[in-house]
C-alpha cells in the first residue's frame, strides 16, 4: 500500500517537475523571441541641449512653454525622429513626473517591489509583437522620445519597451478590471440640435490614474513631414491620441467599450486614433483606417468632420469593425456599442452586458435628457453637461457616483468646432476649471481672413468652491476609513457622522462604513449601513448582487 501510494507521488512529482520545466522553457523562448529590436533611425550620437527663450524651450524646430493652468503647449515638427527627439528633450522632466506618477499607481495595487520586477518579463512576453502592431513612424517616433525616459524604472523595463507598453495602458485599464479608470462620456450636435447648425462636440475622458497623473496636460500642436497638422490632448510621452482635432476639420475622441482581456498584443487604440488624425480628411478615410487595424480592445470612436457637418460612431473590437450612423442630429457616445450589427450577435455578450444593468446606460439617458433640455447647444451648454453630478431628472446620487456625467475623475475635456477649427480644453481640477481656447487658423495659419467669435469658458466658480473641498475630504476618509477596516479597527461615531455628512446621497459612503462595522464584529449596525446602500442610486447590477449577497450573510435570524 505504501509502495504503492509512493509510486503515484513519485508519478504526480515527475509530471508536476516535467509541466514546470515545458512552461518556463516555453516562457524563456516567449522572451527570447519578443520583438524588441529599435527601430532604424537617424538620430545623432551627440544630442544638443535644450535651449531656454524668455521661458519657452527650445530644441531644433520644436518648444514648450507653459499654458494656461494645467496645461502645457508642445510644438512638434517634421520627421518621426525629429518630432519623437524633440518630444523627449523638452519634456523630460514632465516624461518622469508622469511616469512616477503611474508606477507609484502601480505599486499601490502591486506593492511588492520584487514582483514589479517580474512583471517587466511578463509585459515583454506579454506584448511580445507589439511592435509588429505599430506603424514604423509611430516606432521611430516613441524610440525617439523614449530617449528622454529615466532610468530610474529600468527595473519595469528598458526606456522603448516601456514607452511602447505604455501605448496600452488605457486599453488594458479598461479591459483587465472593473474599477472605471475608463468610463467616457461624449455627445456630437448638429443642425436644429446645434445654435449654429454647425457640428459641435464635447467629451469627457475619464482616465483616472491618480490625481498625480493628471497633475500636467499636454496640448500637442503637430506638423509632422506627411499627413495633415493636428492638436491632440494628453500627457508627456502619449505619441497615441485621445482627442483631437486636425486642420481638416476632423475630430476624434474615445469612449472605451466592455471588453474581455486580450490574449496577444494588437494596435493599441490611441495609435489607431493618432493614425486616423494624422491622415483622415473625411469620415470615409477615417473608417478605413480604423479597418485596417486590429485593435487591442473594444473601443468606440466618434469621428466628427466639419466639412461634412455631422458625426459618426467608429465601432471596434478585435474582430470586427462597424460604422454606426443616426438620421436624426444628435449622436451619444458612452461605454457601450449602439449598431444593430453587434447588439444582434448572440455571442457578442460583452456589448450586451454593457448595456443592461450598467451606468454607460444611464449616463447615455442624461446625456440625452440634458441635450434636449438646453437645445439648441452652443459651447457654453455642452460644457455644462460634461460638468454635470445629478442623476435623471436631476435627482441628487452623490459626489464620485459612476452614473453621474462628472464622477470627479475626469484627465480632460473638450469642445470642439470642427467647422470653424477651433476647440476649448479643460483647466484643473479636472473639468470644472476655464476652458482654454486652440484655434487652429492661427496656430497653423490655416485661414489669415477668419475672425475668431468664440471665447474662452469660464470654470465652475461654485463647484470649484463647494464641491471640490468635500469631494477631497471624502476621499482622504475614505483612505482612512479602508486602513482601519484592513486592521480592524471599529470606526468611532463622530467619524461616521462626519463621513456620512461629506457624500450622504452615494451609495459607497455606506457599503464602506458596512464594511468596517462587519469586519469588527458589529452585524447589526452593517445590516443597516449595507440597506441604506441598497435603496440609493447603484451604477450596476453587479453591486446590487454584491449588497444583496452581503445582507444575505448578515441576516438576523
Amino acid at each position: 500500500m505504501i509502495r504503492s501510494l509512493l509510486r503515484i507521488l513519485k508519478y504526480f512529482a515527475i509530471v508536476l517537475v516535467t509541466i514546470l520545466l515545458t512552461l518556463t522553457a516555453a516562457g524563456l523562448f516567449l522572451y527570447l523571441t519578443a520583438d524588441r529590436e529599435i527601430p532604424e533611425n537617424s538620430i545623432p550620437e551627440l544630442i544638443p541641449p535644450v535651449r531656454d527663450s524668455s521661458g519657452i524651450k527650445l530644441f531644433g524646430r520644436a518648444s514648450l512653454e507653459k499654458g494656461e493652468g494645467d496645461l502645457w503647449n508642445l510644438r512638434l515638427v517634421g520627421g518621426p525622429e525629429e518630432r519623437g527627439l524633440a518630444f523627449g528633450q523638452l519634456c523630460k522632466p514632465l516624461m518622469y513626473e508622469q511616469e512616477k506618477a503611474f508606477v507609484d499607481q502601480i505599486k499601490v495595487l502591486v506593492p511588492n517591489e520584487k514582483y514589479l520586477s517580474f512583471l517587466k518579463y511578463l509585459t515583454i512576453i506579454y506584448n511580445r509583437n507589439i511592435q509588429s502592431n505599430i506603424q514604423e513612424e509611430y516606432r521611430k517616433e516613441i524610440y525617439a522620445t523614449s530617449l528622454g525616459s529615466s532610468d530610474e524604472f529600468s527595473y519595469i523595463g528598458d526606456p522603448y519597451d516601456r514607452q511602447l507598453n505604455y501605448h496600452a495602458a488605457h486599453d488594458l485599464g479598461h479591459a483587465m478590471q472593473e474599477y472605471m479608470l475608463v468610463g467616457c462620456s461624449s455627445f456630437a450636435a448638429w443642425g436644429s440640435m446645434s445654435d449654429d447648425s454647425t457640428l459641435l462636440i464635447a467629451r469627457n475622458f475619464d482616465f483616472w490614474v491618480g490625481d498625480e497623473f493628471a497633475k500636467n496636460k499636454l496640448v500637442t500642436i503637430m506638423e509632422p513631414e506627411s499627413g495633415y497638422k493636428f492638436i491632440s490632448i494628453g500627457w508627456a510621452g502619449m505619441s497615441g491620441v485621445l482627442s483631437g482635432m486636425n486642420e481638416k476639420g476632423i475630430t476624434i475622441t474615445m469612449n472605451a467599450a466592455k471588453s474581455t482581456p486580450p490574449i496577444r498584443s494588437k494596435t493599441p487604440i490611441s495609435i489607431i486614433a493618432r493614425e486616423i488624425l494624422q491622415y483622415a480628411s473625411n469620415i470615409e478615410e477615417a473608417f478605413n483606417i480604423a479597418s485596417s487595424r486590429d485593435a487591442f480592445v473594444s473601443e468606440s470612436l466618434l469621428i466628427g468632420s466639419g466639412d461634412e457637418n455631422r458625426a459618426v460612431l467608429i465601432e471596434k473590437t478585435p474582430e470586427s469593425t462597424r460604422l454606426f450612423t443616426t438620421d436624426g442630429e444628435l449622436i451619444i457616445s458612452t461605454n457601450h456599442f449602439l449598431s444593430k450589427d453587434f447588439l444582434n450577435d448572440i455571442k457578442n455578450s460583452d456589448a450586451i452586458n454593457a448595456i443592461e444593468g450598467s451606468h454607460s446606460q444611464y449616463r447615455y439617458k442624461r446625456i440625452e435628457e440634458l441635450t434636449y433640455n438646453y437645445k439648441p447647444l452652443s459651447p457654453e451648454k455642452s460644457v455644462a453637461i460634461l460638468r454635470d453630478t445629478a442623476g435623471l431628472k436631476g435627482e441628487p446620487v452623490g459626489l464620485g457616483n459612476e452614473i453621474s456625467l462628472n464622477q470627479y475623475i475626469s484627465h480632460h475635456a473638450v469642445i470642439f468646432k470642427p467647422a470653424e477649427r477651433v476647440m476649448w480644453v479643460s483647466t484643473a481640477p479636472w473639468q470644472l476649471g476655464k476652458m482654454v481656447i486652440y484655434d487652429l487658423n492661427k496656430l497653423f495659419h490655416l485661414n489669415k481672413n477668419s475672425e475668431n467669435k468664440f471665447k474662452e469658458i469660464p470654470a465652475d466658480s461654485i463647484q470649484i468652491k463647494v464641491n471640490v473641498p468635500q469631494i477631497i475630504k471624502f476621499r482622504e476618509h475614505t483612505k482612512a476609513l479602508i486602513s482601519m477596516t484592513k486592521n480592524k479597527v471599529k470606526v468611532e461615531d463622530n467619524f461616521r457622522d462626519t463621513y456620512i455628512s461629506l457624500n450622504p446621497n452615494l451609495f459607497q459612503t455606506y457599503i464602506n462604513l458596512g464594511d468596517n462595522l462587519s469586519e469588527t464584529g458589529d452585524k447589526e449596525q452593517a445590516y443597516e449601513m449595507y440597506k441604506m446602500a441598497l435603496n440609493l442610486k447603484l451604477p450596476s447590477k453587479d453591486i446590487q448582487q454584491q449588497l444583496e449577497i452581503k445582507l444575505e450573510k448578515l441576516k438576523i435570524k
